[in-house]
């Protein structure tokens, strides 16, 4: 190995770049928690549970249908607002 300082240094900061990028690369594959939000779809929009006379994904009838629920970031339901009123983390009235 060569005793010369800048070539230290480059080696030095070449890894230390590279143990950064593995570091932040472990954290960006992190899926953030999510909650179940009813009333907050548009038609045929939900995630899955749209209710009696419907399959699942893709089969809500009318925008905001109350028991039709869609996946939004933990945290964020209560605070969604549609014209119908907010998400709720429960099915409720359409």
């Amino acid at each position: 190995m060569s005793n010369n300082p800048v070539k230290h240094l480059i080696s030095a900061t070449i890894a230390a770049a590279v143990a950064g990028g593995v570091a932040t690369s472990a954290h960006a594959g992190d899926k953030p928690k999510m909650e179940k939000c009813y009333g907050v779809a548009k038609a045929g929009q939900n995630d899955c549970a749209a209710g009696p006379g419907t399959s699942c994904a893709g089969t809500s009838t009318v925008d905001y249908q109350g028991n039709a629920w869609k996946l939004v970031k933990a945290g964020t339901c209560l605070k969604i607002q549609t014209p119908k009123g907010n998400g709720s983390l429960t099915p409720k009235q359409s």
